[in-house]
């Protein structure tokens, strides 16, 4: 029989479900968030012996529960310079080049999954090497009626390359595109 894994077992915190994660663990996690931005570098690093694949994924997983407390706070600084500068995004809306892209268009999801009296959960994340891959859903906190989910893989040279390549898979039960009204929750 094949037993279902914790994949938060070996990280900082836990986003698998909501109220996991106390307020003074998440501000510590967007105080790290901040530091491991600073080590990015303007050019993708190679893998060399120096900086290889098993370090890489230590800072990744490092790296994961920063990301998911950006998310639920609506911290689109955060999760915009989490990105390469010539970061490649491929959705059911095509393709798009470019940090600055990819915030445009990623911002309306940013809005619906943190407004308030919503959560967002990653219940499933894998790491190997550079790769993420990571299952999300996001329900309304009152009727408990899912609002969005989907899937995504990562290509993510640890903090001094950041996400380069990033494919990502959507439903969303309400609306595609947010409000203006919503976009305001969010800090740029």
């Amino acid at each position: 029989m094949v037993r279902t894994a914790n994949y938060y077992k070996d990280l900082s915190a836990d986003y698998s479900n909501c109220g996991l994660v106390p307020n003074t663990l998440a501000t510590q996690l967007i105080n790290n968030a901040d530091t491991y931005i600073s080590l990015s570098q303007a050019n993708l690093p190679e893998v060399t012996s120096d900086y290889g694949l098993v370090q890489i994924e230590q800072e990744n997983k490092d790296w994961w529960p920063t990301h998911c407390e950006a998310q639920r706070q609506g911290r689109a600084d955060i999760l915009t310079l989490e990105y390469a500068i010539e970061l490649v995004y491929l959705c059911v809306d095509g393709i798009f080049y470019g940090r600055t892209a990819v915030a445009n268009r990623e911002k309306h999801l940013w809005a619906i999954t943190a407004q308030p009296g919503v959560t967002m959960t990653w219940p499933i994340v894998i790491f190997h090497g550079e790769v993420v891959y990571s299952e999300w859903n996001c329900f309304d906190n009152e009727t408990n009626q899912t609002i969005a989910k989907g899937n995504f893989n990562l290509l993510r040279r640890g903090h001094r390359g950041g996400c380069y390549i990033k494919s990502e898979q959507l439903n969303f039960y309400r609306n595609v595109y947010t409000s203006n009204e919503l976009l305001h929750w969010l800090r740029f």
